[in-house]
Formats: C-alpha cells, structure tokens, sequence
C-alpha cells in the first residue's frame, strides 16, 4: 500500500491524499490502516488515535465501509464522509512536510494546526471540521438511505458536536458539572471512541431494512437513552449554534429545526426525539444540568 511518506514528488497535495484514499476505498481494513498510519508516523499524536480508529472499526464491523456492488455493499453516505476525514487530515500531513502551506481548505488547515500543536482542541477542531464538511458535502447521499440509517446520521452528529462542547464550552454541555467536561471529552479517553460507536444501540450490520428508528431506541440502554433525551437533546439548538461559529460553518444551522437536529431526518417527523422513557428521571437531570 502506498503510505504517506511515499508521495511522488510534484503531486499537488490535494491530489496525493485523494490518490492515497482511492487507493483504499474498497478495502476496509486497508482503510483502517491508513487511518492508524497517519497517527503512528508521529510520536507526539499517536494517542489520539484512539477515538477516531474506535469508530472506524465500528463502520467496519457494520459493513457500511465495504465495497460497492452495484445495488448492494457498503453504503455511498458512510464511505464518502470517511474519506473526507482521511482525505484531510493526509493533506495537511502531505503539506506540512513539503512546506507547502498555499491557501489550504478549512479542514486541511485546522489539521495542520494539531500536527503543529497537538492537543485534544486541536484535535476536535480539525476532526469536526472534516466531519461537518462530509456531512454538508454529501447530503444527496444521505437522502438515498433507510429511514433508520438518516435518523442514526444526525444522532452522531448530534453526539459528536456535544463531546466538543465537553472541552470548548464545559459549561453548556454540563452545566454545574463543567469541570467534568474536559476529561470526558479527551479523544485520549477510551469513554470517548465507545460513546461515538452506537454499538450500544445499532445492530452492526448493513443496511437496516427491517428495522424502524422506534425498534431501535427501545432496545437502547437505559443510562444511554437518559444521556441522549435528557442532557444532550434539550442543548441540541445551543450546540450546533456553538459548532457553527467555532467551525465557521453557519451552513449548521439549517440541520436543526425547533431545537430537533434534521440533516437527514425530516423536520417534520418529530416524534422519534420524544421520550417518554423514565420522564421523571429526565426531568431531574434537565433541572441538575442546567448550563445557562
């Protein structure tokens, strides 16, 4: 496999990393590879792989990175999203070690930052980047997918902008529980990459074809359903207003409407972000987290 350090001279950057990406695109665990490659080739960010890798190997169990068969494999939404990720943070490698610093994208750049200073800010700050960039890139995509697959698409978005919140705005995500926030949200922190898997909650295979969002949820844990319905849910305006001005991306604002994430889940359709779970339980830790 083609790595990292074995780029031909004279590619533009861009057109290395993508190369580097397509070279893996039906290949799950070369994916994988490349992904762990990237953090192994520097000491000093090694142990932020940890999140990022927990998850890819969550899409990998799923089948949603596998090869495209016509009509049947992995799905088109999932693959595309990962290869932005990988496609930027190995631009940004590309670029740093040949100087090359001419106008990169905003993801590309904020990578280039945590390999220059890395810490878990830096971190969250360039990975969030390529994951909004993925989403609004690719939400043709999204459309093409189950109804249960669109719904679980905005729960991740949904869980990845409040794990940042945990470390760029401790007070919004956990109210007098703040000083909390950092050592949750650390990418460092095995707690971390488990949370942003769903395994908990969707069954690792693809697609979903006999099972409705409702199925789903009623299945979930109870202490997850809680964190989901009674913590981050009721800050779901608040956090994407929060991600949208750190990232520079007011496009966000449009995947939320009357407080309920819609990226690939209709506006409309509300009733699947109602609990009616243990309501007294959400009441008291609504009232306990309050951050404003």
């Amino acid at each position: 496999m083609t790595t990292t350090t074995q780029t031909a001279a004279g590619i533009q950057p861009a057109a290395a990393a993508a190369g580097l990406v397509a070279a893996v695109r039906d290949d799950p665990p070369a994916r994988l590879a490349l992904a762990a490659e990237f953090y192994d080739s520097d000491r000093a960010i090694r142990s932020y792989r940890r999140a990022e890798l927990a998850f890819m190997r969550w899409q990998i169990r799923r089948g949603v990175l596998n090869r495209r068969n016509g009509t049947s494999g992995g799905s088109p939404w999932w693959r595309a999203v990962n290869e932005s990720l990988l496609r930027d943070a190995l631009e940004a490698r590309i670029r740093l070690r040949e100087e090359d610093v001419s106008a990169p994208s905003a993801p590309v750049g904020r990578w280039m930052t945590f390999l220059r200073t890395p810490t878990p800010r830096t971190w969250y700050r360039a990975h969030n980047s390529s994951i909004v960039a993925g989403y609004l890139a690719h939400r043709d995509l999204a459309d093409r997918e189950l109804p249960v697959e669109r719904f679980f698409m905005d729960v991740t978005l949904l869980r990845i902008l409040y794990i940042e919140s945990l470390l760029s705005d401790p007070r919004l995500a956990l109210g007098r529980f703040a000083v909390a926030g950092p050592w949750l949200a650390d990418p460092r922190n095995p707690a971390t990459g488990a949370f942003l898997s769903l395994r908990t909650i969707l069954p690792t295979r693809y697609p979903l074809d006999d099972i409705e969002p409702a199925d789903v949820l009623k299945a979930e844990n109870h202490l997850g359903h809680l964190a989901d319905y009674g913590v981050i849910l009721p800050r779901a305006r608040r956090l994407y207003e929060h991600a949208a001005r750190d990232l520079g991306q007011p496009a966000l604002l449009d995947l939320v409407h009357d407080g309920y994430p819609a990226y690939a889940w209709p506006s409309a359709d509300k009733e699947v972000w109602i609990s009616r779970r243990a309501p007294r339980t959400r009441r008291v830790m609504e009232k306990l987290i309050v951050s404003r």
